[in-house]
């Protein structure tokens, strides 16, 4: 798992539960994705509007339950993101 993963995780886990739903994930990026490419912890690319965070999340949710793990976040965006 990179840093970066996990960083990018923990600023879109909203509530702090260890998990990310879809709202999180549209609403996180909309609020945070600009400082989070600032910061370097995400690619300007990597940062759309609600209906690109909705498709990122679908395929992150290797197992359909409607919530991402950070094995599942993981996975995505380190292959993604070429991390």
């Amino acid at each position: 798992m990179s840093d970066k993963a996990r960083i990018l995780f923990d600023a879109l886990d909203l509530d702090h539960d260890g998990t990310l739903t879809r709202v999180e994930v549209i609403e996180a990026l909309r609020a945070k994705g600009p400082t989070l490419v600032a910061q370097g912890v995400i690619p300007a690319w990597g940062v759309g509007d609600a209906d690109a965070a909705s498709a990122l999340f679908d395929e992150a949710d290797a197992n359909g339950d409607q919530v991402l793990t950070l094995e599942e976040f993981t996975a995505l965006v380190d292959r993604r993101f070429g991390w």
